[in-house]
């Protein structure tokens, strides 16, 4: 049984390693772009119906959290079709991988979002460009395996995430459209990159 399990271990392991040496494919350029939409979607409908999006912080921020939860059911659906087709018998290694790179960001942008509601409410205007961060360096942790350019997006969420907060330093405010353009904005860049992507000469050996 020793010699079972260490043999079903080194498996593991052997599969782990190859999973991360080899490029994700399980992002798809139309599922970035959809998510782009519901971002693009949820600032409209805000704009629409929050006369006070700083008055009204609830509503706000779940408008974002439903968005969020959204997108990510969207890209969790085809991440798993697609990595059945292009990595078969190494998809679930895949999935696990991606989901590890991207989970620090994403926890603590919900960490962040409790802590600043529950002890710092008049800080919640920073919180979009903080986000933003975020997800920068989600996007950042996961670019060796996905196509080197991906960078670009994770740089346009660094800079524009230090540019909102700058923007709303000015007014202590929330805004729908400081959420939604970038989204919009990063969502289409990593779509048309993940297009665009010539294979194995665009990603990390």
């Amino acid at each position: 049984m020793r010699d079972l399990d260490k043999a079903l271990a080194d498996i593991v392991a052997i599969r782990s390693q190859i999973a991360a040496g080899t490029a994700f494919r399980g992002y798809g350029p139309a599922t970035m772009a959809a998510t782009g939409a519901v971002a693009l979607i949820t600032a409209i409908l805000q704009f629409w119906l929050l006369g006070d999006p700083t008055g009204e912080p609830l509503g706000f921020f779940v408008g974002w959290f439903i968005a969020a939860v959204l997108s990510g059911l969207i890209i969790g659906i085809e991440m798993r079709a697609r990595s059945r087709r292009h990595h078969s018998g190494l998809a679930d290694a895949m999935i696990h991988q991606a989901i590890e790179q991207f989970l620090p960001a994403g926890v603590a942008g919900v960490l962040l979002a409790v802590v600043m509601w529950k002890f710092a409410s008049e800080t919640l205007w920073l919180l979009p460009g903080l986000w933003q961060i975020l997800v920068s360096l989600g996007i950042f942790a996961s670019v060796r395996s996905l196509p080197r350019t991906v960078a670009l997006a994770g740089a346009w969420y660094f800079v524009s995430g230090f540019a909102v907060v700058v923007l709303a330093s000015r007014t202590h405010t929330l805004s729908p459209w400081t959420m939604g353009l970038p989204f919009v904005i990063g969502q289409s860049v990593m779509a048309a990159i993940l297009h665009f992507a010539s294979g194995d000469n665009d990603v990390e050996d």
